[in-house]
Parts: structure tokens; C-alpha cells; sequence
């Protein structure tokens, strides 16, 4: 078959290099303002479930490798390669809610926030991305990093089946019994991940009812203090409070009362049943005993999904340019912060910030069972560079490099959905344990023998 009767075959619209509409849809690839130039040869957008097949034969049939979007918040840019197809999945965005069974079946394009207050009208809830506009397909791929994983764990963790289509268009139902490989690599795998993924089916758990929040706002300079107050409080927390470490200049740190100077803010969620609970979870914070007095204080506050949500949008806003990378770490956060407290005072944007999660992830080894993704240190941070000027790329972007490198060395693995895999090609590897690694190559030639689908970005 001839590539235009492929192509007539494909529902949804269907970019060829010097289209019309060709630079639009390669810029909304990405939710990132700043765009790489790498020039795929052709991009769709599926309409239905049967386009992903037909796009995989196109692509077979071309001799082109494929990449795979879901909602484009690779901060480095991984679904924009040169050359091959991108098959923009965006466009599948349904979901199905069993609210007696408390599961769900979501395709890949489906918005967490979106989801998540759908979920809530039936008093359910997911550990959803703590960005609002991240859609669930990369981001379950990659692991999940979301809202109260403490006791609910990883996006990941929540994935009881998939529907994947392979390199030979085969359409797999994936579960712990049913192609096993493919289920564990689809948890965790991320831009790598050798299939595409159309539809997940999700644990759901009952929605905290009560959300209360304690913060303090130090001076940068007492970022150590605060961070050994904080982690040893960390220590006597239930898995339902969310504690953070957020280094920012007074602009980026969203904080009311200012104007401060670079700051560093501590802050924990409480998710619980009732406001009396939430308080009682927050109690380990409640005094501090540091010398140095707070800037701002704010304690036991009544709080809610839709407001944290909110405050990301404050982190993260639209329209502006990204750069990321990520570190797993068995240092304190004492020493890492103390160490990246230099590169906030020099950024050159003030709406450039570190974020650390205390724990970011639940250690109960039930919720991290089964799946590629793996916690690599005890301490994990993240630097973002975030500015608008694109004469300013270069200047940002190594400023990001130049912050890793003063923790670097102390660093034991990377998060695959926001490492800066452009940095160095070993940063793929180095997101997983070394025998995951193998196994995740070894599934690969299994299920991509010819490759198919574009690996990890190194370059």
C-alpha cells in the first residue's frame, strides 16, 4: 500500500514538513516555550484508538522511527526528534469511572487536574501530577510524582492494566499475569517505553475530605537550620503529610507576605478526613526551635486540591521557557540545599527555584512493587530554570548546569520524566537501578526488535 492510502486511512490530521500547519503542531508538542530544533518528518494526531495502528504501519511501511506525545511537558523536549514520526496522542482524552468497583479507564491524553475533579464529585481521588496541566499518559509512563503518594504511592503504583499496541501493531491487554515485561516497563519507563500506551485502567482511592497546610519562610541564609528542623520533624510525620523544601527568590516563592529576599520555605500538606485530623498529622511542625525567626509563618490552614493546584500554576506558569534536571541523593538536605543556595542567589531569573520533596515517594514496598520506576537515593531535588526572554536561553540553561554540578557528586540517579537527558547520555541509565536497566534493554529487543521507536533522548 502506497504511503497516501496509508495516510487516508489515519482519521486525524496527518503534518508533513513544509505543511501549512506543520510549525504550529510541532510547537504545541511541547508546553514548554522553549523548543529544540529538532524537525520530526511527519507529524499526527490520532482521533481514535485504531490511528495509533495505522500510524505504526505508516511508520513501518516509511522506514521511519516513531516518538510518542502525550501532553508534551518533556522539559527537554523528548517526543520532538529529527526525522521519524511523532504521533501526537493528546487527542484521546476519555475516561471511564466505576465508581462501585473504584476504578477507572483512562487514555493517554486525559488532563490530571481534570480527571481529578471529575474523580472528586464522586468522592474518589488519584495521585494526579502536582502541575495541573500534565496529562496522565507520560506521566504514569514515567512513574508519577504526585499528590499524596505517601500513602497511595507513585502514579504508577495505581496502574492495574494497560492497553499498549507494539512495534508489529499487535493491540496487548498488560497486567501482572498478561505480558508481564511490558506491564513492569510500562511503570516507570518513560520516553523510552517501546510500545504506545492507549488506555490505562486505575486504582482509585477514597478523597481526602480535609486538606491543611503549615508553612514557614526563612531567609536563604538559614537554609541549613531550617532543613535539619525540618527533616528530623519529617521523622515523626504520617505518611499523609507532604513536606517540601522550596529555595526561591521573593518572586518564585509565592509567598504573600513579602517582599523577602531569596528565601527558603518549607511547607506540608496534610491530606485527611477532618480538619481535626489534618491538625493533629501537622502537630511534629507546629514549634519551631530554630534561632533564627521565621520571616512568615502560616499554621494549620484549611486548604484544598483546587489551591494546590493553584499555587503550581504559580511555579509553573504558561507561556514562560523550561529547563529541569533532577537528583536522587543519599546526602542530607541540609548539605544538597546548602550547596544550590549559591545558584539561586545568582540566577539569572528571578523566577528560577530549587524544589525538594522530603520523601517523595512511599517506601512501603507493596507500592513500589512491580514496576520499572525505583527510589534510587534517600534526598531527591530539582532545579528549574524558568524565565520568557529566548535571547536569554543559553544564560539559563547553563545556569541549570552549572547548579547540578555543585551537587552532582553527591548524586546516586536521576528521575526519567525530568532529567535533563540533553545534559549527558548516561542520564537515561542512571535513572534506573543497573539491573532494571538490563532488563528494560532485554525487553526492548523482545518487543522492538527493529527499532521501532525512538529510545532515550541523548543528544
Amino acid at each position: 500500500m502506497s504511503e497516501q492510502n496509508r495516510r487516508s486511512r489515519i482519521e486525524g490530521a496527518v503534518l508533513r514538513g513544509g505543511d501549512a500547519d506543520y510549525e504550529t503542531a510541532r510547537a504545541r508538542a511541547l508546553w514548554n516555550e522553549l523548543k529544540p530544533d529538532r524537525y520530526p518528518d511527519l507529524i499526527v494526531r490520532a482521533a481514535c484508538e485504531r490511528d495509533v495502528q495505522e500510524v505504526l504501519k505508516l511508520a513501518v511501511s516509511s522506514g521511519l522511527r516513531l516518538a510518542v506525545r502525550a501532553g508534551g511537558h518533556s522539559w527537554c523536549g523528548s517526543p520532538l526528534r529529527d526525522g521519524g514520526v511523532l504521533l501526537d496522542l493528546s487527542g484521546l482524552n476519555q475516561w471511564e469511572i466505576d465508581a462501585d468497583s473504584a476504578a477507572a479507564t483512562v487514555q493517554p491524553g486525559v488532563i490530571g487536574s481534570r480527571f481529578a475533579k471529575e474523580l472528586a464529585r464522586r468522592d474518589l481521588a488519584f495521585p494526579a501530577g502536582h502541575c495541573p496541566s500534565v496529562a496522565l499518559g507520560g506521566y504514569l509512563l514515567s512513574g508519577g510524582l504526585g499528590w499524596n503518594s505517601g500513602p497511595w504511592g507513585v502514579g504508577c503504583a495505581s496502574v492495574l492494566e494497560i492497553t499498549a499496541v507494539t512495534a508489529d501493531g499487535e493491540v496487548l491487554r498488560c497486567t501482572e499475569e498478561e505480558h508481564p515485561g511490558l506491564f513492569w516497563a510500562a511503570r516507570g519507563a518513560g520516553p523510552g517505553f517501546f510500545a504506545v500506551v492507549t488506555g490505562f485502567r486505575l486504582r482509585l482511592r477514597p478523597r481526602p475530605t480535609a486538606l491543611a497546610a503549615t508553612s514557614y519562610v526563612f531567609p536563604l541564609t538559614a537554609v541549613g537550620p531550617a532543613a535539619d528542623w525540618a527533616t528530623g520533624a519529617a521523622r515523626e510525620l504520617p505518611a499523609n503529610v507532604e513536606l517540601s523544601f522550596l529555595l526561591a527568590a521573593e518572586n518564585a516563592s509565592g509567598v504573600p507576605d513579602g517582599p523577602w529576599p531569596e528565601v527558603v520555605v518549607v511547607t506540608a500538606t496534610a491530606f485527611a478526613n477532618s480538619h481535626t485530623e489534618a491538625v493533629d498529622a501537622l502537630r511534629p511542625l507546629r514549634s519551631c526551635p530554630l534561632s533564627e525567626r521565621p520571616l512568615s509563618r502560616r499554621l494549620d490552614e484549611p486548604t484544598s486540591l483546587s489551591v494546590l493546584h493553584d499555587a503550581s500554576l504559580d511555579l509553573w506558569p504558561e507561556k514562560h521557557r523550561y529547563a529541569a534536571d533532577t537528583l536522587w541523593s543519599h546526602e542530607g538536605y541540609a548539605s544538597l540545599l546548602a550547596k544550590l543556595c549559591d545558584a539561586v542567589a545568582r540566577a539569572p531569573s528571578g523566577k528560577s527555584f530549587v524544589l525538594a520533596p522530603v520523601s517523595p515517594v512511599s517506601r512501603e514496598d507493596e507500592l513500589l512493587r512491580n514496576m520499572a520506576f525505583s527510589v534510587l537515593g534517600e534526598s531527591y531535588v530539582v532545579p528549574y530554570a524558568v524565565w520568557t526572554d529566548p535571547a536569554h536561553d543559553d544564560v539559563n540553561v547553563h545556569w541549570l548546569r552549572d547548579a547540578m554540578r555543585a551537587v552532582e557528586p553527591f548524586g546516586t540517579g536521576h528521575y526519567i520524566a525530568e532529567a535533563d537527558l540533553t545534559a549527558d547520555p548516561s542520564r537515561a541509565r542512571r535513572s534506573f537501578t543497573a539491573a532494571d536497566w538490563q532488563r528494560l534493554r532485554s525487553l526492548r529487543a523482545e518487543y522492538d526488535p527493529q527499532g521501532l521507536f525512538f529510545s532515550y533522548l541523548s543528544a
